[in-house]
This record gives structure tokens, sequence and C-alpha cells, in this order.
């Protein structure tokens, strides 16, 4: 993989006119009109949130990113029928899709996965998270402790990677066992989608030097993401292996400093928020819509210059987002990705 640009799809809701709200747009409440009063809109209740998300997922195509990444969002739609969806919508770009561990069997998943390889052309990655809030995750009828959290994604990936590329496989784990599995017929010989892990723990870099393509971290200032890339790159070297690292990062960015920041002081203000702002990273701006820790806020030349100093560290996946997701996916794919890649040496993907 080369360095790559993945946008962020809500799955709970968007945001639009100017406010912190999440709408879900696209849906109706007790028949009231999509659009404000005087605006006809001939596609009438057909038009639902799904419709939106394929309206995000063209927009992000369209603006030459690499790929769209599906949260998983416990308020929001299943991410792999999102990102079902979105493949089917789409004809170039990789679906990256986030869910937990939690989920069920691997072998299952691994067979999901496989499907989605099969009619996608192997555009399809997976994202697999820990959901780190014993609470939510009862919620969610999953009771594993917390200290084998991340023991159980060691597993799950272990299972998954194995059931697709060998035959008569067995595995006897904590958490899954399998008997002679492997698949045959038309789901064999498929490739094992891209493995992006998470977590910032020290066990949680080395099961992603042991076994994940990507290590995704956090949004946190330059120097910090540089002592992280460094340990990384450590224990993999210790594996024997190579590990790409991506940074999940939002970005707010206008034509001047000024108005991006008067923009992102609104928001904060109408969150009621307390936001720390470092050197143009802000923290906690967007997270309560998107997940993201942090977000960058400054002009278009100011967020290409902090992402090309992220890749110059040793980043090579974004993952990127915004509120509203629709309307600046194609704000960053106009304004910034090409001015970036040229920056970084880089070629678009081709066109949709």
């Amino acid at each position: 993989m080369s360095t790559q640009f993945f946008w962020l799809v809500p799955t709970s809701g968007d945001g639009r006119y100017a406010d912190t709200q999440k709408h879900i747009r696209g849906e109706r409440k007790d028949g009231e009109p999509y659009f404000l009063p005087g605006v006809t809109d001939p596609r009438g209740n057909r038009f639902n949130y799904f419709d939106h998300l394929h309206q995000i997922a063209k927009a992000v195509e369209l603006a030459r990113f690499d790929g769209l990444q599906v949260r998983n969002d416990p308020e929001g739609d299943e991410s792999w029928i999102v990102a079902g969806y979105l493949s089917r919508a789409t004809r170039h770009i990789t679906v990256l899709a986030e869910f937990d561990a939690s989920r069920g069997s691997a072998v299952y998943a691994a067979k999901n996965a496989v499907s989605y390889q099969r009619f996608t052309g192997g555009r399809f990655a997976w994202q697999i998270g820990v959901e780190r809030d014993a609470q939510r995750r009862h919620q969610q009828g999953d009771f594993v402790d917390d200290a084998d959290l991340d023991a159980r994604v060691e597993e799950f990936v272990t299972v998954a990677r194995n059931v697709i590329t060998r035959t008569g496989y067995d595995f006897e784990g904590r958490f899954f066992q399998v008997l002679q599995g492997g698949f045959q017929g038309p789901l064999s010989g498929q490739k094992v989608p891209p493995v992006y892990l998470t977590g910032s723990s020290l066990e949680a870099y080395g099961i992603s030097a042991r076994l994940a393509d990507v290590h995704v971290l956090d949004a946190l200032p330059l120097q910090d993401i540089q002592q992280a890339i460094a340990a990384l790159q450590t224990l993999a070297k210790q594996e024997g292996r190579s590990l790409q690292v991506g940074l999940r990062i939002d970005v707010l960015a206008r034509e001047t400093e000024e108005e991006a920041i008067f923009d992102a002081t609104r928001h904060a203000a109408q969150a009621q928020l307390s936001v720390l702002s470092r050197a143009g990273l802000w923290d906690g701006l967007t997270t309560a819509h998107t997940g993201a820790k942090a977000s960058l806020v400054g002009s278009f030349e100011q967020v290409q210059e902090q992402l090309a100093s992220y890749a110059d560290a040793g980043v090579t996946q974004f993952i990127l987002g915004a509120v509203p997701s629709l309307e600046e996916a194609y704000r960053v794919g106009e304004n910034i990705l090409p001015a970036l890649r040229a920056r970084l040496g880089l070629q678009a993907q081709q066109a949709a």
C-alpha cells in the first residue's frame, strides 16, 4: 500500500445548516419536507438516509479519495450493511469497514469478507476496533473483561486470515475454535482484506506488529505521533514484518485561517465545548459527531502542510472526516488533496 486518503462516512447522522446537531439528512419526520419552504423536492419520501450516504460515497470517489471509511457507531446503522451498499455504489475506491471483534464468529466474518472481495474486485478492507467502555460493551451484549479485549482481537484476526488462506485449518483459543476450517469452491483463493487495527497501549502495538497491515493512531500533535511511529516500527522490525501507520483526524479547512477559526469557534460555542487548541490542532471539536479525537483547523495551505508533516513523519494512511461530511468531502477533495499529493509526489486514483 502506498500513501492513501480515506474519507469517513457517518452512520448516525450528518451535520447541516452550520449548527452542531446530527441531521439524518434525507429522512423526514411526520411528513415534513426535506428542504426549506419554497423549494420543490420531486423525490418525495423516496429519498432516505442511505441515499444521502450514497451521495457521500459518490462525492468521495469524484473528489479522488482512495477510499471511504464506514464508521462503527453504536448509535448508527450497521457498518457492514452500509459498506456493502456503498461498495455497490462505487467503482474504484476501497471500502474500509470498521467493526468490533465482538461481532461474532471470526469464520463468519471471514466469509462475509470473501463475499465482499468477490463482488467488489478486492476493494474491501477491515478496521477492527475495541470498545473500551465496559458499560457500552454490556449494552451490546459483550461481557469480555477489559484485560481480554486485545487478546480477542489477536485471535479474531488470526482465525479470519487463516480460514481465508488455508484449508483444513485447526485452531483452539480462548475465544474462538475451528476444526478443519477453510473455504473451498468459489470462496477459495480470495484476497485477505487489509487489516487496520487501533489502540494506544503497548499490547495493542504488539498485536499490530504481529498481525496488522496498518495501525491507526488517534489525532495527536506531531511529536507524539513521531514517538508512536518509532515504537510501532521497532516492534514490527522485531517481528520481521513491515507495518504501515494510519492517522484518524478531522479537518476544518477554509480559504483563510481567520475563516477557519471563526467556523471552529462557532461550532464549539454551539456545542458548548471547551476546546483546547494547540498549533492548529483542536482537541474534541468534532468528537461527538465523528469520533475523531482532534481536528486540524486552518487555511487550505496550512492544513495541507500539517498533513504533509504527518506524512513526512511516517503516516501513510490518512482517515479524514468533517462535519458535514458531504459538503466537506468536496471541499477537501478540491482544495487540499491535489496540492498535498503533489507535495508528496503521489498520483491520484483513476477517475470514476
